[in-house]
């Protein structure tokens, strides 16, 4: 009488078994499956910040092969495709970015980026344009500036670099080009204020150095500011400021500023030495 109770616990016992088994499967298949998820993060992450451009397009293409639906790799291969300066390709992948179910108003931002890069500004202003004005970003209102700096609308152009500046803890990049944008349009001062506070930012911003003597030279002041520079870029400073004076005009003081850059420069220095030649040999006819 107990044997068909035993065999039913037997059975019961096998079942319960198999079924500990198979859970036990689907606990460590998922287990893996979270594994490879960050793997395959980590890896995307690796390839976006320190692989050759070029190499981190090819991964994220063949990537898309397997996986065409996957947003997060369509936007890494866009990143790729523009820090290999692809910006033709990256605009096409960012506008299928743009369009996918899962598009973010970032994205939408990345594909104006693109299409500025591959100058193609009406288009991009026209997707800025469609994103809310409540959504405000550093870099959306950085592009903003540039666009109204290409149409000419100074007064939008100064309230967007105002904007942007103060979204980020590192201003100096845009500091910088709304400098260049006052230097364009001939306000010299404010373009040397500007170049200035991005030099204050960013000791290490050679460009915004150079254009503050530039600005400066415009201004026909020829003497350095006080800046943290080795000799080979206090050299090149010279150079500018050498070659800005020439244009102002004031020939004799660029030909001592280049001569001054030459002797600064800690080996042979080919374009000051090339331009001075040829100003005394143009002076000389």
């Amino acid at each position: 009488m107990r044997h068909p109770i035993l065999i039913s616990l037997c059975v019961t016992g096998v079942f319960a078994l198999s079924a500990c088994e198979q859970s036990t499967e689907n606990d460590v298949d998922r287990a893996f499956q979270s594994i490879n998820v960050v793997d395959e993060s980590n890896l995307n992450d690796v390839m976006l910040a320190a692989a050759d451009p070029n190499e981190a397009v090819s991964y994220f293409q063949r990537a898309i092969g397997e996986k065409p639906d996957r947003v997060d790799l369509l936007r890494g291969l866009g990143k790729s495709l523009i820090r290999a300066k692809r910006h033709t390709e990256a605009v096409s992948v960012w506008t299928k970015v743009a369009e996918h179910k899962d598009a973010t108003n970032d994205d939408r931002v990345d594909l104006a980026d693109a299409l500025i890069r591959n100058n193609e500004w009406e288009r991009a202003d026209k997707v800025l344009d469609a994103i809310p004005p409540t959504f405000e970003t550093f870099k959306r209102y950085r592009l903003e500036a540039m666009i109204a700096d290409s149409n000419q609308e100074w007064k939008k152009a100064d309230s967007f670099y105002e904007i942007a500046a103060g979204l980020t803890t590192r201003p100096a990049g845009v500091m910088n080009n709304w400098g260049y944008s006052k230097l364009t349009r001939g306000d010299y001062p404010g373009a040397e204020r500007l170049f200035s506070d991005a030099v204050r930012q960013d000791p290490a911003l050679f460009t915004a150095k150079n254009n503050l003597v530039l600005a400066r030279g415009a201004q026909q002041k020829y003497s350095l500011p006080v800046l943290s520079t080795n000799q080979s870029e206090r050299a090149q400073l010279l150079y500018t400021l050498g070659l800005s004076a020439i244009k102002q005009g004031d020939t004799a003081i660029g030909k001592g500023l280049l001569r001054d850059a030459i002797e600064t420069h800690p080996q042979h220095f080919e374009e000051a030495v090339r331009s001075l030649r040829a100003l005394e040999a143009n002076v000389s006819n």
